[in-house]
């Protein structure tokens, strides 16, 4: 039953601690494909903290909006909502400092995967200039838990949504009738090494190249993602034929957008890192 003498009052340490976990609980067993409740893991919560079923619910939205700032995957049903309080901040930066959620989603790349012939196509999402800074301790938490950097790194992740784009086209083609393309596409990127500045070689139904750079997440459309320098050359250098497949919710059902020049119209590019030398 609710204490009423926390209604309208903020969420201490422990009851945002127990609420996190809670989350954590419930959104480790949709990515692996267990079955829960969530109106029982509510009332369980409740109960225990003397805090409202409304409450409740929506202290779980507030940790899906700062969940997608990270880019992580969220709670299907708690729409994200903003009104986030630092403390909240800090409550997520202990978990995923003590446990290893973002590992665990990290490595199992290929949980889930749907197959190639299903892999959705969507519109990119629309630019957006953010006007209001992030809250501080909400950057601090990007800062220290970096998706992108995440992406990056994580190499298997980037293979697996590779060969999903390479059997993808394959079979695209054939359905076309062009099985002569379909048996020219190439994985550059596992053949050839790095530094082509893409990772696929296709082709358009009439024969002509498609360079498709593969940019794969476990989050969300709107995670941020690294673009080499390598890789923007060649996008304005043969623009018509330069694609990047952009393939997220990687942990659930794969789904596509794709960008092409000049990407100045369609994202943000900014300068992350430095190049050091010695003349």
């Amino acid at each position: 039953m609710a204490d009423p003498d926390k209604v309208g009052k903020d969420w201490q340490t422990d009851e945002l601690d127990a609420i996190v976990e809670d989350y954590f609980d419930m959104l480790t067993a949709e990515i692996e494909g267990r079955p829960y409740v969530k109106l029982h893991h509510n009332r369980s919560l409740a109960d225990r903290i003397g805090r409202t079923h409304r409450s409740v619910e929506f202290k779980h939205m507030n940790i899906s909006a700062a969940l997608r700032e990270l880019g992580m995957p969220t709670i299907h049903g708690y729409k994200p909502k903003q009104n986030l309080q630092n403390a909240l901040f800090e409550a997520i930066e202990r978990y995923l400092s003590r446990q290893p959620f973002a590992a665990m989603v990290d490595r199992n790349v290929g949980f889930g995967v749907a197959e190639a012939a299903s892999l959705f196509e969507e519109a990119p999402p629309p630019l957006q200039i953010r006007n209001v800074p992030r809250p501080e301790g909400l950057e601090r938490l990007v800062r220290k838990f970096d998706p992108t950097e995440r992406d990056f790194r994580n190499r298997a992740l980037g293979k697996a949504g590779e060969a999903l784009v390479v059997d993808f086209e394959r079979r695209r083609l054939e359905q076309a009738e062009r099985r002569d393309l379909a048996r020219k596409v190439r994985w550059v990127a596992q053949e050839d090494g790095d530094g082509a500045g893409y990772d696929v070689l296709s082709f358009n139904t009439a024969g002509r190249e498609r360079l498709i750079e593969v940019k794969t997440t476990r989050g969300t459309h709107t995670r941020p993602f690294f673009l080499t320098r390598n890789e923007r050359a060649l996008a304005a250098e043969r623009p018509e034929h330069f694609r990047i497949f952009r393939l997220y919710e990687f942990s659930k059902a794969p789904r596509l957008f794709k960008l092409k020049p000049p990407l100045e119209n369609a994202v943000i590019l900014e300068a992350e890192t430095y190049r050091v030398s010695f003349g």
